[in-house]
């Protein structure tokens, strides 16, 4: 046998494989079916947001028709930003219009959100809200690409 096809091996590959650390989830919420964005309070606590003292400037990506991304950005002023409401178990914050006006139809649509932590200035996080529907995609209908499947010739 010669020498390079000689695959050796090292004392780290024979030691038991370490589990793997589970991926950290991201903090998530949904909009209500009468247009509220609604947050958790596990959310609140992972986010570190005082959901009674806290209020929010609201935006979305400027130039965009369709809303797929709202921010949340926390703010000390009182004028031009929202304040959170008790709802059931969970803080809310009304944005009816709003929604509706960027082409979100929560009525019959159900909407989660994932939230991103950024640093939006010096000193300020703000989250990003990633729209998106609890219903799978559509399936396909265009026309189909590719090779045309090969007809059995033996089941004639």
């Amino acid at each position: 046998m010669k020498a390079n096809t000689i695959k050796f091996f090292s004392p780290e590959e024979n030691a038991p494989a370490t589990k793997k650390v589970k991926a950290q989830t991201k903090p998530t919420g949904y909009i209500s079916g009468t247009g509220k964005l609604v947050l958790p309070p596990k959310t609140l606590e992972e986010l570190g947001v005082e959901p009674l003292s806290t209020r929010f400037k609201i935006g979305a990506p400027d130039g965009k028709r369709t809303l797929k991304y709202l921010y949340l950005i926390p703010s000390s002023d009182e004028e031009g930003t929202f304040a959170m409401t008790k709802s059931g178990r969970g803080f809310s914050i009304p944005l009816d219009v709003i929604l509706k006006k960027g082409g979100v139809d929560f009525e019959k649509t159900k909407y989660t959100f994932d939230i991103t932590i950024f640093n939006y200035e010096e000193g300020v996080v703000g989250y990003e809200l990633a729209l998106g529907t609890a219903e799978p995609k559509p399936e396909y209908t265009g026309k189909p690409r590719g090779r045309k499947p090969k007809k059995d010739v033996g089941a004639e």
